[in-house]
């Protein structure tokens, strides 16, 4: 199926992030158990309070990736789970967390790690807003956050901890402000992002000072042998619990390719931002150098661009970040790596300036739209050179995929 821009008419996207209905999946258990699994959030065994905190934050319909892993948690069992960005990994690993903690004990009872200060921020907003009622001390620790500040609030000790490795690292072992020795829940979040920024040695010394026994989850984009071999060393048995991709997020995406010659891709990019009605958007390419060149190009043209990748100091991302949410600069020209951890409600369009070469990543950058129930459009320029990488990423989405003509 071919369409024109011109077709695609005005884009909305809903702002009710909450109501997410999840797509169709088998509910059915393996081995013939026609045993059903939940449905919806009061399907499941959880205390007033919780409940209470899930309906005032809208949370009704469970994903995919919660209706499967949440009662295993709630048993007690080791979780792996391998789901995209936007598919409700926080309410899955943390409302069974929630459900362990004992207000009444005084010290910290979970941990939670993610790979940065933005991912740990957005981690503990719905955790705060998950546990309203239940009067509970969580606490967030990464780096940039004054670290004597920190060490007062821990005087009294947290419940949940959310925080970055390094920091933790620093308040264990150089400042003797934390205690880990009566943890009964730890979550990896992005266990792949972690142990691509080298955090691996610092995981495992802050698992080292949680008990033995002890339950643990990880959640990772993709279960690499990196993220295999973590799991073999800390976990007991876990529980796979996969998210195919026709389950996740980009289920909501409408996704289209144009064909474009190399000579005259900037052009149809010009034409494309021209006329197109775009609340915000990230243009992805592949190379630091190719994100810098493009932005400078689309800022000298007059577009409102910021630009974002791996070699950004953490203050600097943070500003372009806010920025962007602000709606200072409309387009963000971002790298793959750059764009982990990103978590920013009203992204209406994906734009893959460049297709990437490993077709997993495709799926990681149109998961940056279509946010929890939210709808998005995804626009891919594929040169000739480009056929056997985009080949890959039609091969394995089950979603159309349309073809465009822009001009």
């Amino acid at each position: 199926m071919c369409c024109s821009l011109s077709e695609l008419g005005t884009f909305t996207s809903s702002t009710d992030r909450s109501h997410y209905i999840a797509p169709p999946v088998n509910r059915q258990h393996p081995k013939g158990d026609h045993t059903m699994e939940p449905t919806q959030f009061t399907d499941l065994k959880l205390s007033p309070e919780l409940q209470r905190g899930l309906r005032r934050m809208r949370f009704h319909e469970l994903s995919p990736i919660q209706a499967a892993s949440i009662p295993i948690l709630l048993q007690g069992r080791d979780v792996m789970g391998q789901a995209q960005t936007g598919t409700g990994k926080t309410g899955a690993f943390g409302v069974p967390l929630l459900m362990k903690i004992d207000p009444e004990a005084q010290h910290t009872q979970a941990i939670i790690l993610a790979p940065t200060r933005e991912l740990s921020d957005q981690i503990s907003e719905h955790i705060r807003g998950f546990s309203r009622y239940m009067d509970l001390r969580i606490v967030t620790l990464h780096g940039g956050s004054n670290v004597h500040r920190q060490m007062e609030v821990l005087v009294k000790p947290a419940q949940v901890i959310v925080g970055t490795p390094g920091r933790i690292i620093d308040l264990i072992k150089k400042r003797r402000a934390l205690d880990l020795s009566r943890v009964k829940t730890v979550v990896l979040d992005e266990a792949d992002k972690m142990l691509e920024m080298g955090f691996i040695r610092d995981i495992e010394y802050i698992l080292s000072k949680t008990p033995y026994v002890r339950q643990t989850s990880l959640w990772s984009a993709t279960l690499s042998p990196a993220v295999l071999s973590l799991s073999t060393r800390y976990m007991r048995h876990p529980r796979k619990v996969l998210v195919s991709r026709d389950e996740v997020a980009q289920i909501n995406v409408d996704q289209y390719y144009v064909d474009v010659e190399v000579e005259t891709k900037l052009e149809t990019l010009y034409d494309l931002l021209n006329n197109l009605d775009a609340d915000r958007a990230i243009i992805f390419c592949n190379t630091r150098e190719s994100t810098e060149a493009l932005a400078e190009t689309l800022i000298s043209e007059g577009y409102r661009v910021g630009v974002l990748h791996g070699r950004f100091t953490q203050k600097e991302r943070e500003d372009v970040v806010r920025e962007f949410k602000l709606r200072r600069v409309k387009y963000l020209v971002s790298t793959d790596v750059a764009s982990r951890g990103l978590d920013i409600s009203g992204i209406t369009h994906i734009i893959n300036y460049e297709v990437p070469e490993d077709s997993e990543v495709y799926f990681h950058r149109i998961g940056r739209t279509a946010r929890m129930g939210e709808t998005g459009v995804s626009i891919t320029f594929v040169t000739p050179e480009d056929d056997t990488y985009f080949d890959k990423v039609m091969d394995m989405t089950k979603t159309e995929i349309k073809h465009m003509t822009i001009g």
